[in-house]
């Protein structure tokens, strides 16, 4: 098990901590080709493989693939030259398979969170991904059952707590946050349990009260608020300056990028695009706005991202708690670079990644900002350092 628990030590744990946490690989699917079909082809390929999540905070490629904003300027199909590019969609459940995708050459690109960028990262010996944009920061919640008879940090002992996925941005949040106060978990010699499931049976088990919390992104944040009678017990926010911790990437294969540069700087600019587009309507939005009012900007943001949820779903999510789940996530084309390093370093303390003991993680090799800030300058934005 302490195998398993060894997050990023190579593509083998990767894969290990998708069986361990009980993620259904097969679960990704793909809007063309069924994905094990697809050859890893040539990196020169003119086409860009692009993974995400049908989740908020990959909302920009949920919005702009869906109605067609991301393809007017990667595909750029009016230009007449050859540098016309065909994106293909592949959605996953989660990071890891993410990124095993991505090393497996059935992907080029993708959106993911901080802890399977840098596991792969390191997996690959800091050579087979590189960050190159920034998608969101926030949109993570502690939330815990009302009649739970937490009040205070001191009532957390003997809690049993629930994370999305072993060794994910969320886990490692709930575990740092519980060790930060005193607590250890129960294989650690503490009296604190946590399980790792998916947030559909997070929402089951909260309404079973076999559960007393759970640290998990939105939207599901506000769905246990809602569904269970759940509070807030910590946003996440609240523990990083100015409120301000990456959630989501945008990663690509080292090799992608180096032999198609111009393919990754139309993602970027797509995704600027789609950045500013979003964050004019939030900006515009009281939290008081009447959902019911066709004029109300923030309902905007939600019915696009409905749209193309429904198109990749076929479901959509109540504009309620799609509400919530906007107003506490910020998106950002920064990668807010010094709140992975601490992302890093915490899952390093606890054991989530494979450093000589004693050595110090470096990962600033992580960033390749060449093409954003190409981009940036080009639209007159200020760069990112």
């Amino acid at each position: 098990m302490n195998v398993i628990i060894k997050f990023g030590i190579s593509i083998g744990i990767i894969i290990a901590i998708i069986i361990t946490s009980q993620t259904n690989i097969q679960g990704l699917f793909s809007s063309g080709s069924n994905i094990d079909k697809l050859s890893s082809g040539n990196s020169a390929s003119k086409t860009l493989r692009l993974g995400y999540f049908p989740n908020v905070n990959h909302a920009q490629a949920i919005i702009g693939l869906k109605n067609g904003d991301f393809q007017k300027i990667i595909e750029n199909k009016s230009d007449n030259t050859q540098n016309n590019v065909n994106i293909k969609e592949f959605v996953f459940s989660d990071g890891p398979s993410a990124i095993e995708a991505l090393f497996g050459g059935q992907i080029d690109a993708a959106y993911v969170g901080p802890n399977p960028a840098i596991s792969g990262y390191i997996a690959s010996d800091k050579t087979g991904l590189q960050i190159v944009s920034g998608v969101s920061s926030g949109g993570a919640v502690f939330v815990v059952r009302n009649d739970s008879g937490i009040q205070s940090i001191k009532d957390l002992g003997g809690k049993k707590f629930a994370s999305p996925q072993i060794g994910n941005t969320q886990d490692i949040s709930l575990r740092k946050y519980l060790v930060k106060n005193g607590f250890n978990t129960v294989e650690n010699g503490g009296n604190i349990t946590i399980v790792t499931i998916n947030p559909s049976d997070i929402l089951t088990l909260m309404n079973k009260k076999q559960i007393d919390g759970a640290w998990v992104p939105e939207p599901w944040g506000a769905r246990l608020i809602k569904d269970t009678g759940a509070k807030i017990f910590v946003d996440e926010r609240s523990l990083w300056p100015n409120g301000k911790f990456v959630t989501t990437n945008i990663v690509v294969r080292t090799d992608y990028l180096k032999n198609n540069p111009d393919i990754i700087k139309k993602l970027i600019e797509a995704n600027i695009d789609e950045t500013l587009w979003i964050n004019k309507q939030l900006n515009k939005t009281n939290s008081n706005d009447n959902l019911n009012e066709k004029s109300s900007n923030i309902m905007e943001v939600i019915n696009a991202f409905n749209n193309g949820l429904k198109k990749i779903t076929g479901k959509t999510i109540p504009k309620d708690i799609l509400k919530e789940a906007f107003i506490r996530t910020d998106f950002t084309y920064d990668p807010l670079k010094q709140s992975l390093y601490k992302i890093a370093d915490n899952a390093n303390s606890l054991g989530f990644i494979n450093n000589a003991k004693g050595s110090k993680l470096n990962i600033t090799g992580i960033y390749d900002l060449t093409l954003l800030n190409k981009v940036l300058q080009e639209k007159g934005l200020k760069k990112i350092g």
